[in-house]
Order: C-alpha cells, then structure tokens, then sequence
C-alpha cells in the first residue's frame, strides 16, 4: 500500500475517535442524568457545565493525538474516555449515598470523593498531553532503562522506610501520606519497571532464549540467567514481607516474567516463575498475618469468627456478593441500590456497585470495554517495528490486564482480595494518573507501527543508457 492511500485513511481514524468520544460523553452523562433523577426526581442542576467540561477536557486529549499521533489506533482514547466518565458518575452517586447518610444522622455531610477525582482527572489528561508532545519517539525511553529501574525501586520501597504514620492504610504500607496529601508511589513505579524490563529484555533475549541446557524435554536456562528472575521474585516478596502489599507484588513479579516470556518464547522460564510463585505465597501466608487474613476471609467468608475482625474481615466482601447477587440480570438502576453498604465501594469494590445497580448485563459490558482495550494494546504491540516497542506495548497492555483480572477476582471471590484499584474506574488519583499515561505510551508505539514508512528514493539503473544534451 503505497503513502498516497494510506496518508487520507488516518483522517478516517481519526474521525472514528472523535465520534467514538462524543457517544462516550453522551453515555456518562445519560448515567449522570440517570442517577439524579433516581435520586432526587429531577436531573442535575450542573448537567450542562458537567458535560462541556467532558468534551473540552476529551476533546483536547482527541485534537492532540490528531497533532501528535495521527496514525495511532482510534479506539483507545474512546475507551478510557467512556470508563472513567461513567466511573466519575460512580463515585458521584456513592457521595450522595453519604451525603444522606450523614444528614439522615444529624452529622456534618463529608467532602465528596467526585470533585477530586474529576481534579486528578484533568492531571492525567495533562500528563497524557505532555506524554505525547515531549516522547515524539517511544525508542528514546531505552536509553534511560538503568535510570527508570533505579527511581521505580526506589519508589516502590519508599513506603516501607516511611513511618507507619505516613504510609500505612487498613494494614499495607503502599502510601506517602502527608497531611491532606497522600500519593501511592508504586503505581507510578509499575511503568518505569516496565520501560527498564523492556530495555534490558531487549539486550539479553538472546542470551536468555538460546544459552541453556534441556533436561526431561524442556529447556531450562543457565543458573547465572537466573539473575534477572530471581532479583525480580526477592524483590517483589521484600515488598510484600515489608509493606504487606499483595497486589503490587503480584503485579510487579507478574509483568516481569511475562515480558521474559514474551521476550524469549521459553516456557521453562514460566514454569520457573510459577514455582517460584507458589513458594513466595506459601511464605507470605505463612508469615504475613494481613495476607494470612485476607485468604482466610477467602476461603471462608461467612465465618463468624473473621467476619468481625478490623484487618482481613469477610464483611466487605460479604457485602459485596450481597450486593452483586441483589442486581441479577439488569441491576436495580442506577441510584436505586444500596452499594455504599459495603466498605470502600469507590475504590477497592466499585465492580460490586457496578453489579448491583447495573446487574450482570452492566459488568460484561465493563468488562468488554477492557477487553478491547486490552486487545488494542496487544495489537499496538505486534505492530511495532522495533523489538523494545513490541515489549513495552506488550507490558503495558499485560499489566493492564493483570490489575483488571486481580482486582475483579478479588470482589466475585475467584482469588483473595489484593486492594488494587480497577482502571479508570475506581477513585485514586495515583492509579488514574498513571493510567493516562499508560494509554499515551500506548498510543505513541500505535502510531509509530500504524505509520507509513517513506519509500526509498530510486537508485539509478547502472545498465541505463545515459544520454548527455548539448
């Protein structure tokens, strides 16, 4: 396919985005408009701003990309725009069920979670911005991987030399925590481990996937290849021994031993990760009572004697199910549940508010949104041209995936409960700060893969007769 007709089909591209975000803006604010009228009979007296405020901030995002990134892939940015719209009204009308909450017993009524959250927004949107206008070359960031693997370590252990005080929240020591600010430093660390496992993985893949010895048919590496797999296992258990943190040291050892899978095809090198897995959370149940407790509550929710208990308690995983098990099929509508009966239904289990008032029908179609989105990074990466970029694609869009997975496994009881946040969706502004700039890193290896390459200039023919005019 020649330039000339691939260079008009962007223009398409990109007008599939921009109507792909105004029907985004329009379903949140359909919910939005849904959840005040179930509330208080009448729609929100700030509908209008609340929705120019919408298309100014996704239109910049979308008028950017059109500048900055015009052949990247036009479903991602849709995608983020309709869940984190629908998860602002979310948290919206959890604040309302506070709100009555607190006047119907005479105290003073909390300040919002929604208005903050719509604040971090506008950071992520700005970062995305800044993310797409100074990275104009996605290969530049594996000149820095040493640097991004020295700051990413350093901010995933900050919590654990910080006093209890200024990082512990409802047992695990994953914040700083400052007076009215707190920042959760290992959400920002989980992409600069990926840029370093890219850039390393990149240098050493052939060394990991051919050097080796094969016993019993499989091909197992050299002892002193084990390095790179057994620093990433004993680093990730150090996390979790330290700051009792089971979903960022499930996520962090995750991402690394799928990138070196993905880097190597040798699957003696995941079957070495899974076993060592199994040892590290046979050591961490054994030894960590907040993971001890949070299995126990898995196992056995409805047990009297954990249901009460301040750390690992099955209450709000009880009430979770409960909640799900009350929305069915079609949910109850939005406004009309009660999921602020479970313990931080904004955050940890905004899927089981999600399932109660949207029922089953709303989750899948939840769920189908992070599987495009999922699908779309993954074909970012095979589309990439260059081996880091295939990589790094393939390790954002993995741990994307994985957070997903760990953190709705968690509130249906497939898995224990981790407390990751559910991207774009849950409130946080560490995880959807970083998620913007996970989408633009995204978008960046779309478009350098989707762009057309600028066809060679003609070599003369040497047998070419050459005629010299007068």
């Amino acid at each position: 396919m020649s330039v000339a007709t691939i260079a008009p089909s962007f223009g398409r591209w990109r007008g599939t985005e921009f109507a792909l975000i105004v029907f985004a803006v329009v379903l949140t604010l359909t919910a939005y408009a849904a959840t005040g009228l179930a509330h208080n009979k009448h729609l929100p007296t700030d509908m209008v701003t609340y929705g120019l405020g919408l298309v100014a901030l996704f239109g910049l995002a979308h008028l950017v990309v059109r500048r900055f990134a015009p052949y990247a892939d036009p479903l991602l940015l849709p995608i983020a725009a309709a869940l984190n719209g629908l998860g602002l009204v979310l948290i919206w009308r959890l604040d309302l069920a506070t709100a009555d909450k607190a006047r119907a017993a005479h105290h003073a009524v909390p300040r919002g979670a929604a208005p903050l959250q719509l604040v971090w927004m506008c950071v992520g949107v700005a970062l995305f911005v800044a993310v797409l206008v100074f990275v104009r070359d996605h290969r530049r960031l594996q000149s820095y991987s040493y640097t991004a693997m020295l700051v990413g370590l350093a901010l995933l252990v900050l919590p654990a030399v910080l006093p209890a005080s200024h990082s512990e929240v409802n047992g695990a020591r994953i914040w700083i925590r400052f007076g009215a600010f707190s920042f959760q430093p290992g959400e920002v660390a989980k992409i600069l481990l990926e840029i370093f496992f890219a850039g390393y993985l990149v240098r050493h893949r052939d060394l990991l996937r051919l050097a080796g010895r094969r016993v019993w048919r499989m091909d197992l590496p050299r002892a002193r290849d084990l390095g790179p797999l057994l620093l990433a296992w004993g680093v990730s258990l150090l996390v979790l021994l330290r700051e009792s943190d089971l979903g960022s040291s499930l996520l962090f050892f995750g991402i690394f031993l799928v990138m070196l899978y993905i880097a190597t095809e040798r699957g003696s090198w995941l079957l070495l990760g899974l076993m060592l897995f199994v040892v590290g959370s046979l050591i961490a149940y054994a030894t960590i009572g907040h993971v001890h407790d949070r299995v126990t509550a898995w196992l056995d929710p409805f047990n009297n004697h954990i249901y009460n208990k301040p750390i690992g308690s099955s209450y709000q995983l009880d009430q979770g199910l409960f909640g799900m098990g009350t929305g069915g099929i079609t949910g109850t509508g939005l406004g009309l549940g009660r999921p602020n009966l479970v313990p931080f239904a904004n955050t940890d289990f905004i899927m089981a508010s999600i399932g109660e008032e949207l029922g089953l029908v709303g989750v899948m179609g939840i769920l189908t949104c992070y599987l495009l989105f999922v699908g779309r990074g993954l074909r970012a990466a095979i589309g990439a041209r260059d081996g880091f970029g295939k990589l790094l694609a393939a390790g954002l869009a993995f741990s994307f995936a994985l957070q997903v997975f760990v953190q709705v496994g968690g509130v249906t009881r497939l898995i224990p409960l981790t407390g990751l946040t559910l991207p774009f969706l849950s409130y946080g502004g560490s995880s959807l700060v970083t998620n913007w700039v996970l989408l633009a890193l995204l978008l960046r290896i779309s478009d350098a893969g989707r762009r057309p390459q600028t066809p060679p200039a003609p070599t003369p023919d040497e047998n070419a007769t050459v005629v010299v005019r007068p």
